[in-house]
């Protein structure tokens, strides 16, 4: 198993050696019981064993034991699911997670989708055009350690999974429908870890990679600041393009508008000018007649 880096993870590691050793138990328990009859019950004449219909003892044992097992497992899974889908703690760091054919955006927000929370940055990946799972091409979840991180997943496509394997823990991604999470990352866990969509979703399902980076907590602040200042500024150029553009539409439908009422009037002068000919024309007529 990948080392936890969350508490959750670490819960569910111990879940996964809880199950484990059950198993064993089990298979300890069988195994053993198929080798004692194998020994000591094996045939040794051609006299046929007594026959027992009923062993009320046996009986209520394979019955009452495999309830007990499945009661156990049962009891520690529901606890650990419980736990791993709360969400009810305020988080330090909210991220909106959308995955689409074949890549990752990381909108990293004010507060959870539930909540109203609005995009401060964002990171989005690009399919690689090369068929080739480089790392460099792939897009960055940066997070902080020592923090209480909640996701928001969205799929504007098929169903994707995100999965972290250091977080021992993946959830769907499914359109139409919002899944959430959120895990304790752990102190003294920087470093870089993978992250993969877990569910088959295309053509290149197995290209559709991203990387995690675990920061110190003053080292992801200053990480954050400069991408909000750099989201700022984008955002400013973006709005001023599109007044510009705005305000160049606005110049070019008041020069037609102003050109419109220039030939309007250069008609009305012509058709003035029309009628003061035929004027003169029906006058020039009627002294002829005369």
């Amino acid at each position: 198993m990948p080392e936890p880096i969350t508490e959750q993870a670490e819960r569910v590691l111990s879940l996964w050696q809880g199950s484990w050793v059950a198993a064993f138990a089990v298979g300890i328990l069988v195994w053993g019981l198929i080798i004692w009859s194998v020994i000591f019950h094996r045939k040794r004449s051609e006299q046929l064993p007594p026959q027992v219909r009923y062993n009320m003892p046996i009986e209520a044992l394979y019955t009452i034991l495999p309830i007990v097992v499945i009661s156990v497992l049962f009891y520690f899974t529901a606890r650990d699911q419980a736990y791993l889908l709360e969400t009810e703690e305020p988080a330090d760091v909210n991220v909106e997670v959308v995955a689409f054919q074949w890549a990752w955006q990381f909108n990293y927000l004010d507060d959870t989708l539930e909540n109203g929370g609005q995009t401060q940055f964002s990171t989005v990946g690009t399919p690689d055009p090369a068929g080739t799972a480089d790392r460099e091409s792939q897009p960055t979840l940066v997070l902080p350690e020592n923090s209480i991180v909640h996701f928001d997943l969205r799929s504007p496509d098929v169903i994707h999974s995100f999965w972290i394997p250091a977080f021992g823990f993946k959830m769907d991604v499914i359109p139409g429908r919002e899944n959430a999470f959120q895990v304790n990352v752990n102190e003294g866990t920087a470093g870089e870890y993978v992250g993969r969509c877990a569910e088959l979703c295309g053509a290149d399902h197995t290209r559709m990679l991203f990387n995690v980076e675990v920061l110190p907590q003053d080292e992801y602040e200053q990480w954050a600041a400069e991408q909000e200042a750099a989201a700022a500024e984008e955002n400013a150029a973006l709005e001023e393009a599109a007044t510009r553009a705005e305000n160049a539409d606005e110049a070019a439908e008041d020069t037609g508008a102003e050109d419109e009422t220039e030939a309007t009037d250069d008609g009305e002068e012509a058709r003035v000018e029309d009628t003061e000919g035929d004027t003169g024309a029906d006058d020039a007529e009627e002294n002829d007649e005369s």
